[in-house]
């Protein structure tokens, strides 16, 4: 088959949960004999030619708008008009924010499956007319996509209670890994000697929710953190001015072999994120072995289930982070027990997956009549957390802010690991 996908920044994978998804993906459905096409965003200055080739991926490199709320789809709308005149037997669209340009494809006969993402339209960096438009966006997705993609079962259920439309489940893989602890003493730290964050600053990654139920714990190891937001300035005072000297703010870290090291010694890994379906840093951090406080949703559940402890306010991040330090035998069984699950989140088993939806969509084995795409009202619309109290914020200390050795490239060419986007 000749497979295209359509709508991320392309590979080699330099930046989020996308991007690792079609590198693994595409390579593998290459090994298995099938012509695979990846549109990948040109990078702003680039002096030398992209690559035409990524392991065996053919590689088109087309231009973006250069702004937050148009990169998306202008991308995808160059990447579209190509694909319709340079033919495939099957398309992946990833985002559900591309689905205004799905009917082109309908009109071009060629199939399509959408991968939806999490409930974008939750995310607190969208203002009024932004999350009206995801939420139209994921209508209309149901309505003209011939098949569905989910990556958490939580976002199944949300597809089918909402529209009562069907979604295939491909997870992401969640790689094992057993890294060394020799790159911990650059910051001066100790194997299972501190608690870790690694999230990009957004309310509903709840950075700040961690940062004061630390501070509100009798905690004895640090709490490093591990992440930044360049277009969040107040959120990121915000968590500042409610650390105290334990909390140790690195920024984003380029390294993955450090960032390895971090997941796999830290006493617990704190993962906050709420909206995003199966997230990356998550099945990293229990590939590591790492033991997980996670916040209370039903994604972080479906993946941590009896490994992790679990929180929903300050009260219960204190709580459970005095229960950590304080039964390091139960936390290290955890920590295995992390490992174990991982085993389920497996990249050969995710592209099979991905290679008998393609070969359903060449067949055209899938409902000509679709989903309406009229919305129906489930739990997702409840507000998302706890309101934020008003606080006096302050400049952060210099004595917990860490400036690591790292390149400082500027913000459109910058590449974080995915939990930091």
């Amino acid at each position: 088959m000749s497979i295209a996908m359509v709508g991320t920044r392309g590979v080699p994978a330099r930046y989020g949960g996308f991007e690792t998804a079609v590198e693994e993906i595409g390579r593998r459905l290459v090994d298995d004999g099938h012509r695979v096409v990846v549109y990948c965003r040109t990078t702003p200055g680039a002096t030398e030619l992209p690559p035409a080739e990524h392991l065996g991926m053919e590689l088109v490199h087309l231009p973006a708008a250069r702004k937050r709320s148009l990169e998306t789809l202008s991308h995808t709308a160059l990447s579209v008009r190509h694909l319709v005149t340079h033919r495939t037997d099957a398309a992946f669209v990833f985002n559900a924010a591309n689905s205004p340009l799905l009917p082109v494809l309908r009109a071009a006969r060629i199939p399509v499956a959408t991968h939806v993402d999490g409930l974008e339209w939750k995310r607190a960096k969208w203002g009024g007319a932004g999350r009206r438009y995801y939420r139209v966006a994921e209508a209309l997705a149901v309505r003209w996509s011939d098949a569905l993609i989910a990556d958490a079962q939580g976002i199944a259920d949300y597809y089918e209670d909402a529209f009562a439309a069907p979604a295939t489940l491909l997870t992401y893989g969640a790689p094992i890994i057993r890294p060394g602890s020799d790159r911990l003493a650059e910051l001066g730290l100790q194997p299972r000697g501190f608690h870790l964050v690694v999230a990009r600053f957004e309310p509903e990654n709840h950075v700040d929710l961690i940062v004061e139920g630390y501070v509100r714990s009798a905690a004895t190891k640090p709490l490093v953190v591990v992440g930044s937001a360049p277009y969040a300035d107040e959120y990121t005072r915000r968590v500042h001015a409610l650390a105290d000297d334990r909390v140790r703010f690195l920024g984003g870290v380029w390294d993955q072999e450090l960032l390895d090291q971090l997941y796999a010694h830290s006493a617990t890994y704190l993962h906050g994120h709420s909206v995003g379906g199966t997230n990356p840093s998550l099945l990293r951090a229990i590939g590591a072995g790492a033991a997980v406080t996670a916040f209370d949703c039903s994604f972080n559940r479906e993946v941590v289930a009896d490994a992790g402890r679990y929180f929903s306010t300050p009260d219960d991040v204190a709580r459970e982070i005095a229960g950590v330090e304080a039964d390091p035998v139960g936390t290290a069984r955890a920590g295995r027990r992390s490992r174990e699950l991982a085993l389920r989140y497996d990249w050969d088993a995710v592209a099979a997956g991905y290679e008998e939806l393609a070969e359903m969509l060449v067949a055209r084995r899938f409902p000509r009549r679709r989903p309406s795409g009229r919305r129906m009202p489930t739990d997702a619309d409840l507000p998302l957390g706890r309101p934020v109290e008003p606080i006096r914020v302050v400049a952060p200390r210099p004595d917990n802010v860490l400036h690591l050795p790292s390149p400082s490239p500027s913000p459109e060419t910058r590449h974080l690991p995915a939990a930091q986007q």
